[in-house]
């Protein structure tokens, strides 16, 4: 940073947010390779295709979609044509049936295949493209798992909300797993390397995943049942440090939520409480640039901090949420990233929180809607309920509804 005292919003949107921005690209989240960034400008680099639709879905009360994306790889430097190589992702869309025009939409990855969103046996499955099922903690076969995440996307109460709900599988992207680098978009581009010999700065999962919901957004713009400037990015703990450097990265989304996304996401590092920088770069070494690993003993030496990631979203509205028993993701420390987040908001000439001004977390299960920042603490432990999105679609509702 060049030291300069930011004092009104073109300050901070010419010089030091990407200043900012940059840091989190080169310490933390890893950059995208240049090849990607290239390919990307090519109108043959991504296609769409309607592979499954209904418009009876949900007992008649949604229309439905099932889109493929492929994203092929492009030899630039010889032919400037795709070399036959590409990688895979499904989106599934839930469209209120009987909205009058385009709607505004929740997205975001999910941790166990689409299939899991509701028990539609139509829904395509994942390991039938890519191999495997990951496993969870009841070891369940793909079939069997339909429905099993229903309560995690409160699917009814979304589009009962006059809200569309699109959803990607976050390893059709790229595998969750230590070597996962190298896998799924890794393969296509920039530097696929296993993760211990990647360069300091090469991009992490997080970033993968990330920018994979950025071409999500991609194909939600040519949806005639979707209104994409009026879509909110969601996540919940990885993916909810998914959601926020997404948002951070693309400023196409229109509203920005975290649920329990912890060390690495809202929480703030320098805390050092729950999980540690320590801790999460040895256990999941893949998720962001190795240079982030240099500040594991002393946190403090990190040049900068998750309210920082916060105040990047400005001046769009966003949301984080804690609950009371996910200590491992330090509850206080998201809330306080948001609470000094707060001046950046400032130089927009608002009051994001409506006057409030004192560093204590707000009680438990009464949340704060302030005009561009909401956070609440619910009871409970690390999960996302239907309790957290009543309060999403509520803080949305100012924002995303005509």
């Amino acid at each position: 940073l060049d030291g300069t005292v930011v004092k009104s919003a073109e300050q901070w949107e010419k010089v030091r947010r990407p200043e900012i921005l940059e840091m989190f690209q080169r310490e933390m989240f890893g950059r995208l390779p240049k090849e990607l960034i290239e390919a990307g400008n090519h109108p043959d680099f991504v296609t769409f295709k309607v592979f499954e639709s209904s418009n009876d879905a949900l007992g008649g009360k949604a229309i439905r979609k099932q889109v493929e994306i492929t994203f092929h790889e492009l030899d630039y430097a010889k032919t400037k044509k795709d070399s036959g190589r590409e990688v895979k992702a499904n989106l599934l869309i839930y469209i209120p049936k009987n909205a009058s025009g385009p709607v505004p939409a929740f997205l975001g990855c999910n941790f166990l295949g689409n299939h899991t969103i509701t028990p539609e046996k139509e829904i395509a499955l994942f390991h039938l493209r890519n191999g495997s099922m990951p496993k969870d903690d009841k070891n369940l076969k793909p079939e069997d798992s339909r429905g099993y995440r229903v309560n995690r996307w409160d699917v009814d109460q979304i589009l009962d909300a006059g809200y569309a709900l699109a959803t990607l599988h976050y390893m059709d992207v790229t595998f969750d797993e230590r070597n996962g680098i190298g896998t799924g978009i890794f393969s296509l581009y920039g530097d696929s390397k296993a993760t211990e010999e990647r360069t300091p700065d090469a991009w992490g999962s997080i970033t993968a995943w990330a920018w994979g919901l950025s071409r999500a957004l991609d194909y939600l713009e040519t949806d005639e049942h979707i209104d994409a400037s009026r879509v909110a990015v969601m996540g919940h703990s990885r993916l909810g440090k998914t959601s926020l450097w997404a948002g951070a990265s693309d400023p196409r989304f229109a509203v920005v939520i975290s649920n329990n996304s912890g060390c690495g996401g809202s929480a703030l590092s320098r805390r050092n409480y729950g999980e540690t920088l320590t801790i999460i770069n040895r256990n999941f070494p893949h998720w962001f640039a190795k240079n982030f690993r240099q500040y594991n003993a002393d946190p403090n030496t990190l040049p900068i901090d998750e309210h920082e990631l916060i105040a990047l979203m400005a001046p769009r509205p966003v949301y984080v949420a804690s609950a009371k028993e996910d200590r491992w993701a330090d509850p206080k420390g998201e809330y306080l990233s948001v609470y000094h987040a707060v001046p950046v908001y400032e130089l927009y000439g608002e009051k994001p929180f409506d006057g409030l001004s004192e560093p204590a977390q707000p009680a438990v299960d009464q949340p704060v809607f302030g005009k561009k920042m909401g956070y609440h603490i619910r009871t409970g432990g690390h999960d996302v309920k239907s309790y957290d999105w009543t309060q999403y679609i509520r803080f949305a509702d100012q924002f995303l509804k005509k």
